[in-house]
């Protein structure tokens, strides 16, 4: 009797331990700017679902992405490392090396080591294999599941870089070894029209100059040349209904157990094909139709935990990989039927810029059981997961990785209102962030880029803003304040010299 008291006991310990972790579902939007929700002031389009997620959640109101485009900040916010570090973290053709090193401590590896189930289902975009030339008819590793996922449902880069394909794990979903897989970057390959040769066969038009005009897949020119591996291209309209299914079925698998799931969504990145049921519904032409059904994907992952009774236990995190971008490849009415819609918000800047458009995201964190509803205007950033999640599960950090990310774990509860006390992000020129004053560095380079239509922040001269005061970076204070701008550039000096060994 007394073997079975004790038994009980330490299986109730371990029940209710197990229960404290909670579950965590990390989901990236792609090219989502910080006014594209009407929980963060959007008028022209409705988003429900993550209205209410940041009703009973934190809003925070100065979280960001290390950078203006997608590969660094992906990078960062999987390494808690600033990407500028490291040659080779620009964006990535399809065709790109794994970036991520290999057994070394990440974000999925922090709830490895936690006893997690952990699955990536998405956009990943940092690189596959050891090499540019691989072999994509057969395994294709080192990937996602060698730096921590146990399950990968991945496309290999973007939507609009070939190859067109699921990967799971390691192979390509539905391969004909009777049709194989080739893809170069620099010449055209096999007998595929593109789109450059043959606009006639177009159902959605590339915009001029921006390289949209290579192998055509599903009536959409591609970045890049494919040839082969027909069964196994995608249908751009079924790309978030399957990783929405793919989530679905993750979440119910791992439902009994501390589970972490990254969902990269493709929304609202280039090429915009949404499914029939959302086309033509947002008044805002297919960039603001892919916002919502982005926001019916977030809608339908809330639904299916709550359904399965695990939502109270649920760390549910939202936000984008860097601003929004309305021209980005193709003449999809972004621009045209634009309505008044302002997706960077009162922001200037977007994808690509060093102004606040280009990396101030929103960034949404609900979990029923620890946080309470609010708002927060806390600095916080996406490369801080690494750390902040490593204290959430008591997991050891050794100060030579994830080296930039900090414990902002108090400040994503709500509990800490401050944040971080400075930040370093990329978007052209780099630029830090203290104590509420930003710093971009001169930099060489077009203020307007004409062909995205986006101010890039690049100026001869030093800016300077007050965002307390000037959100907007309307008014540089470089020659009011010349010495907070020496003082922030010399602190820029420091964290870029500072050792960073990865």
């Amino acid at each position: 009797m007394k073997f079975l008291f004790l038994f009980i006991a330490v299986f109730l310990t371990m029940n209710a331990f197990s229960q404290e972790k909670p579950n965590v579902i990390l989901i990236c939007a792609d090219d989502l700017g910080y006014g594209d929700l009407s929980c963060y002031g959007a008028t022209k389009i409705h988003t429900p679902n993550l209205d209410r997620l940041a009703s009973t959640g934190l809003r925070l109101t100065n979280g960001h992405s290390t950078s203006a485009t997608c590969t660094p900040s992906r990078y960062a916010m999987m390494t808690g490392n600033y990407p500028w570090r490291r040659k080779g973290t620009g964006i990535l053709p399809g065709d790109a090396a794994l970036i991520i090193p290999t057994g070394q401590k990440n974000l999925p590896l922090v709830f490895k080591g936690a006893g997690y189930a952990t699955g990536i289902i998405g956009k990943w975009h940092l690189g596959l294999g050891t090499q540019v030339e691989k072999d994509w008819n057969n395994e294709i590793k080192p990937g996602p599941n060698e730096v921590g996922f146990d399950y990968s449902f991945i496309f290999p880069a973007t939507a609009d870089r070939v190859p067109t394909v699921f990967l799971q794990n390691h192979s390509v979903v539905a391969l004909d070894k009777n049709d194989p897989i080739a893809v170069d970057y620099k010449h055209k390959i096999g007998t595929d029209p593109t789109g450059k040769e043959h606009p006639e066969l177009l159902k959605m038009k590339s915009s001029p100059g921006q390289g949209h005009d290579n192998t055509i897949v599903n009536g959409i020119g591609r970045i890049g040349y494919m040839s082969g591996g027909q069964t196994a291209r995608w249908a751009d309209e079924e790309l978030s209904y399957t990783f929405l299914s793919q989530a679905q079925g993750f979440i119910e698998e791992h439902k009994t157990k501390p589970f972490f799931l990254y969902l990269a969504l493709t929304e609202p990145h280039v090429p915009r094909m949404p499914g029939t049921q959302f086309k033509d519904k947002s008044g805002l032409g297919a960039r603001g139709d892919a916002i919502l059904q982005m926001d019916w994907v977030v809608g339908e992952v809330m639904r299916r935990v709550q359904a399965l009774g695990i939502a109270k236990n649920t760390l549910i995190i939202f936000t984008s990989d860097n601003g929004p971008v309305l021209d980005d490849g193709y003449q999809d009415e972004a621009v045209t039927r634009l309505n008044g819609h302002t997706p960077a918000g009162l922001l200037r800047g977007g994808k690509y810029s060093a102004l606040e458009g280009g990396t101030r995201m929103p960034f949404i964190v609900n979990w029923p059981a620890r946080i309470k509803p609010g708002v927060s205007n806390a600095l916080v950033s996406q490369i801080d997961l690494v750390r902040s999640m490593s204290a959430l599960l008591g997991q050891q950090l050794p100060a030579t990785l994830a080296r930039d990310s900090e414990d902002m774990l108090a400040a994503l509860l709500g509990k800490d209102k401050s944040g971080r006390r400075t930040l370093v992000l990329q978007g052209g020129p780099l630029s830090v962030i203290s104590e509420g004053w930003k710093y971009i560095t001169p930099g060489a380079g077009p203020a307007y880029d004409k062909l995205v239509g986006i101010e890039t922040g690049n100026s001869p001269s030093a800016q300077l803003y007050n965002l307390k005061n000037d959100m907007a970076e309307k008014d540089n204070l470089a020659e009011k304040y010349p010495e907070k701008v020496k003082e922030l550039a010399a602190l820029l000096e420091r964290i870029k010299n500072q050792r960073n060994d990865h």
